[in-house]
């Protein structure tokens, strides 16, 4: 199901009738990646930080980041749509935007169907649901096929991680665990009463994981050097994935999981 998805319906239908111009601006990656995807590009007026992809869209002004919303510089460009991301912008941003005299967005994807329903109704807003709906059944045919390919095989015992001091890990309720379930893979800390705990050396070695993915940009081999001394005690294969691939809400999650499911399974 669509989980907080449109304050916007008719959006277009009213544009055309008042004839004011479309102007978006996107306080997060994935939803920039998805103004891309659904053609949308031209009306695009602000993103967020960390907005790379495509690469073009790292020349558009950043209104948005870790601390929040620069209002000032965001009104100053008169966006007619603000898309949001409830979980990654802060609450008391988007309850703000909610006053002001522009419509809303509000994205909070907690599967990656999600990304297809959610990209449909963006999609229908902006006037493109067929292009929308092309992209939806892709991901979702995809996500079918995942799931029919990896069910039958062995689970595997995953430790997958984001960050190395303090190992910060993922509980059950995080994104990646539910990736690991998509690849046939048990996350070893889904026991966790938190969705992104840190966690000790020993409380690794003692989980025992057939598998460690660092979910991390950098050297893999240096990245897997902290792993080196325990070889012979996990006899854990060390995994390396691209964490803007598989932790951002798009369709360029489906090459990362292929990825990421495929190389669990190497021995």
């Amino acid at each position: 199901m669509v989980r907080h998805v449109l304050f916007l319906v008719g959006l277009l239908a009213s544009q055309v009738v008042l004839g004011a111009p479309l102007r978006i601006a996107t306080l997060a990656p994935h939803a920039t990646e998805w103004v891309y995807a659904l053609g949308a590009e031209k009306h695009l007026v602000a993103v967020s930080a960390h907005s790379d992809y495509p690469p073009e869209a790292a020349a558009l002004p950043i209104v948005a980041d870790y601390q929040g919303v620069n209002f000032e510089h965001l009104l100053r460009l008169q966006p007619t749509l603000v898309i949001v991301w409830q979980g990654g912008n802060k609450p008391q941003d988007i309850a703000r935007l909610q006053t002001l005299n522009i419509d809303v967005f509000i994205s909070s994807p907690k599967t990656p169907y999600d990304i297809a329903d959610e990209m449909v109704a963006l999609g229908q807003s902006l006037g493109v649901p067929e292009r929308a709906n092309d992209i939806a059944a892709s991901l979702r045919a995809s996500l079918d096929a995942l799931k029919a390919r990896y069910r039958p095989l062995p689970r595997l015992r995953v430790f997958y991680y984001m960050w190395p001091k303090p190992l910060m890990t993922i509980g059950d309720g995080a994104w990646a665990s539910g990736l690991l379930s998509l690849c046939g893979a048990n996350n070893v800390f889904s026991d966790s009463l938190v969705d992104y705990p840190e966690v000790t050396l020993e409380q690794v070695l003692a989980k025992q994981p057939q598998r460690i993915v660092a979910a991390q940009h950098g050297d893999a081999n240096q990245l897997a050097v902290q792993w080196q001394p325990w070889q012979s005690t996990l006899q854990a294969p060390f995994i390396q994935v691209d964490p803007d691939r598989l932790h951002r809400f798009t369709p360029r999650l489906i090459s990362g999981l292929h990825d990421l499911c495929e190389r669990l399974r190497v021995p």
